[in-house]
């Protein structure tokens, strides 16, 4: 029992109910832990894994997840981390986003009957009547709702809460009741809905559940932590070389927090990747992609990934494929040619990457975004760590 909360203990910043934890875990019986997710964001990245691999290590034990797909509460809209109301879907992007959602878990969770259970909280919120939704809200006063930071923040600032929003919490805390949830594992962010949940479970006569919350750690540019829309993420869906190729571009800081929290590499190891400085950090950070990349494909595909990097990157050469790029003559800027070569990024995302040094035409670095370029037939655009373009002219 003792290494089984010790192993978690690794990933884990906060336990809410320790003791309950050991109970539990000393009785034999199986726990029931809830893995309860919003449908509105189909893309999990390894921040989420973090919590995964967590509830698999208590799966091999025998323990089960429950997935809970929060369709009801999806149409209501999680405010958490938000200023603003959330934009309500349909039921076919829930659905959608659902079944993303259930592709992506499996690829760390095991999904045998045994240990794994799916469920929807429109199962029991489409049949609640309204007195008992009401009698529900009884539980919780306005000054609970009003203690989480976001409302103050909003209120304070100015922007509106919808009603809905407020109950919001209230509705995901009594999941908890209604899946008989021993345990759940977050983010720090859902701390204050999962309390809430051990609250309802008190005073609606159940065994409250065992909160813990997960290490998080910043994105791949060392700033916020990750998130499609700054483009800082590793996505548990990205291939092999994308991973590795990621792990190689974030600051020798983070070396040592994600070989702790993304990795299983001995402790001692992890310490000395992150004393690694100077040449070193370069070999420190392909250890670390490998165990990364290993963890998701195996480790042959990681040893393929570490020649091709080295590969790529040692001796200077560019993939042997690459995407064309079709420019018009009216492209004469750098920041011209880099809106063609990665169109989904912004105006200053790209200049950014130009004031980073990361731009080169033909092996020549571009320093000024505005700079007139000249580009010979099949020139070579390399535009951060690992995206190169070949250029041909219309």
């Amino acid at each position: 029992m003792n290494a089984v909360i010790d192993r978690l203990r690794r990933t884990t910043d906060l336990v809410v109910g320790e003791d309950d934890l050991r109970a539990r875990l000393e009785s034999g019986r199986p726990l029931r832990i809830k893995y309860g997710v919003d449908c509105t964001a189909p893309d999990l990245h390894l921040g989420h894994a973090v919590n995964l691999w967590m509830m698999r290590q208590l799966q091999d034990l025998g323990h089960r997840v429950v997935f809970l797909l929060g369709d009801l509460t999806t149409r209501v809209g999680d405010p958490t981390g938000r200023s603003e109301t959330r934009p309500v879907l349909t039921p076919s992007q829930i659905d959608a986003n659902a079944a993303s959602l259930f592709e992506q878990v499996s690829l760390i969770l095991r999904t045998d009957p045994e240990v794994f259970e799916v469920r929807r909280n429109s199962e029991w919120y489409d049949a609640m009547p309204v007195a008992e939704l009401l009698g529900l809200f009884a539980h919780v006063t306005q000054a609970q709702l009003m203690g989480r930071d976001m409302f103050r923040e909003r209120v304070a600032a100015g922007r509106e809460i919808a009603v809905h929003e407020l109950v919001y919490p209230v509705l995901q805390g009594y999941d908890s009741f209604a899946m008989q949830s021993d345990l759940t594992i977050v983010g720090s962010d859902q701390l204050f809905n999962e309390q809430l949940g051990r609250h309802l479970q008190q005073r609606l006569g159940a065994p409250p559940q065992v909160v813990i919350t997960t290490t998080i750690t910043p994105g791949i540019d060392g700033r916020a932590k990750q998130s499609k829309s700054l483009h800082n993420y590793i996505a548990l869906t990205d291939s092999p070389r994308d991973k590795f190729g990621k792990v190689m571009s974030i600051p020798d800081t983070l070396i040592e927090p994600y070989a702790r929290v993304y990795t299983e590499l001995p402790l001692d190891t992890v310490v000395a990747l992150g004393d690694a400085t100077g040449p070193a950090a370069r070999d420190a950070k392909l250890r670390l992609a490998a165990a990364i990349v290993t963890r998701y494909h195996g480790a042959g595909v990681a040893r393929a990934e570490l020649k091709a990097f080295r590969h790529t990157f040692s001796e200077r050469s560019g993939p042997s494929e690459m995407p064309v790029v079709i420019v018009p003559s009216t492209v004469t800027t750098a920041l011209d040619l880099l809106r063609m070569v990665r169109p989904a990024d912004s105006n200053s995302e790209l200049r950014r990457l130009v004031r980073q040094g990361a731009v080169t035409v033909d092996g020549v670095r571009i320093d000024d975004p505005g700079e007139p370029v000249a580009l010979s037939p099949g020139a070579v655009v390399k535009s951060g760590p690992r995206t190169w373009h070949r250029i041909e002219r219309e």
